[in-house]
């Protein structure tokens, strides 16, 4: 909690937390490209965690993501960064319900053998995640070790971030049996896990989606749940509130600092009353943590609880975060009953 104890001291320091600053960044991007949501002709617009392009006959979707690290943790932690290059691309693809085919990475290093453990973390988790590294760039006349990885899959059928619909409950999937990266705020649930229960435990995304019971998801970032939940929820063009403490937390983890966390596996997913029990059920069934935390609705207010204390976090008619929103009716049905 925050140091005065209080609900609004801690809205404070989520607001201003760094991994929130980051995404905010994005809206001058979006500005600057012309490609918010009123100007995007495309399955999916910008701003959710893969572009997403229509196959050629209409058998579903190919997904585009990419990501790129800090120089900071590439240099601290180059193996840990290279692992991560592709798992966090691995969870974009899966969170719109797709499944990964293959990644590319660039890596810029000094000479000699400064980009080894970088590479080697690569390879592990493209072992581990059963998706193969298919080329990329390599530099070794760089002043500094850099690392960027981009990820191709395919989706059946989408989840989004902008088919939340008013009404429906926010569920918060998240994998507690790993620890803090120390120092660093990432939740590690995945190395020396079992690959073939992380694979089958990612599975369960493209599976909900497929099976008709959610539409609107994404992965939980550096932005944190809270944070995530903003993106969704900007999409969507909506507001909801969020209760703090039916966040799936591990024991013994301060709720300052779960706040912030970027677990290795964690998931937000807007599903309708009629969905929740099924849903709970198949995260739940293999050991995820998986509780509704809030209710969605058309405010475009997204307010925090704890008990009888509520504050404002974040209110979208006066102010966008990453800028990619658009209001409920720019937007058609989804495809799939919520």
């Amino acid at each position: 909690m925050s140091s005065d104890g209080s609900l609004a001291a801690l809205t404070a320091l989520l607001r201003d937390a760094r991994g929130i600053a980051h995404k905010r960044d994005i809206d001058a991007v979006v500005r600057t490209l012309g490609i918010g949501a009123a100007a995007a002709p495309a399955a999916v617009p910008v701003g959710d965690d893969c572009a997403a392009i229509p196959d050629a006959g209409g058998n579903g979707y190919l997904l585009f993501a990419i990501e790129g690290f800090i120089n900071e943790f590439v240099e601290k932690e180059p193996w840990f960064a290279g692992y991560c290059g592709v798992m966090v691309n691995v969870s974009d693809i899966y969170a719109m319900g797709g499944r990964p085919l293959a990644v590319v990475d660039a890596l810029w290093s000094r000479d000699g053998d400064a980009a080894q453990p970088i590479l080697e973390g690569l390879a592990a988790a493209s072992a581990i995640y059963g998706v193969p590294i298919v080329g990329g760039h390599s530099n070794r006349r760089n002043d500094r070790e850099q690392l960027s990885v981009a990820i191709v899959g395919r989706a059946k059928c989408l989840l989004t971030s902008f088919d939340a619909r008013p009404d429906q409950h926010l569920l918060a999937a998240i994998d507690l049996r790993g620890r803090f990266h120390e120092p660093y705020a990432y939740w590690d649930a995945s190395t020396g896990a079992p690959a073939e229960r992380l694979r089958q435990d990612l599975e369960l995304l493209p599976q909900i989606a497929e099976d008709g019971l959610c539409a609107a998801a994404k992965d939980i970032s550096m932005a944190g749940a809270v944070g995530t939940a903003l993106m969704l929820l900007e999409c969507s063009g909506l507001g909801a509130t969020i209760d703090l403490d039916a966040i799936p937390k591990p024991d013994g983890v301060p709720l300052q600092r779960w706040l912030s966390a970027f677990p290795s596996y964690g998931f937000l997913l807007s599903v309708a009353e009629r969905q929740l029990d099924s849903v709970i059920a198949r995260f739940t069934a293999r050991g995820i943590a998986c509780a509704a935390i809030g209710r969605t609705d058309r405010s475009g207010v997204v307010r925090l609880q704890r008990g009888e204390q509520i504050e404002t976090m974040w209110d979208f008619n006066r102010e966008p975060l990453i800028g990619c929103g658009r209001t409920q009716c720019d937007m058609p049905e989804p495809a799939l009953g919520r």
